[in-house]
């Protein structure tokens, strides 16, 4: 079974170094400190992870690429514990890809 740490780690190896979180203001970078718009970032591919004893474990992983060049990762629940401000900016996202 693949893990969230063991797809992060990969992808972190493929130069996905920054972690990005959601905020009212746009998608921010941890690492620049930028905030970008949805119309600024692809969605290069995303992982579901489920928790084998409890839905709560749910999650799913972005790999995102912004249009600075800047590639990283957004980690988010799914289903009940998913954090609104993210599915709200996700469905945004015009460029996603699998």
């Amino acid at each position: 079974m693949v893990t969230l740490a063991t797809v992060i780690t990969k992808l972190t190896r493929k130069g996905y170094e920054t972690q990005f979180k959601v905020t009212p203001e746009g998608l921010f970078s941890l690492s620049s400190e930028k905030i970008f718009r949805p119309d600024e970032v692809k969605v290069t591919h995303f992982y579901r992870f489920e928790g084998e004893s409890n839905p709560a474990d749910n999650s799913i992983l972005y790999a995102i690429k912004t249009n600075t060049g800047e590639m990283g990762t957004l980690v988010d629940g799914y289903g009940i514990s998913s954090d609104h401000l993210v599915d709200e900016f996700i469905k945004q996202v015009e460029r996603i890809d699998k």
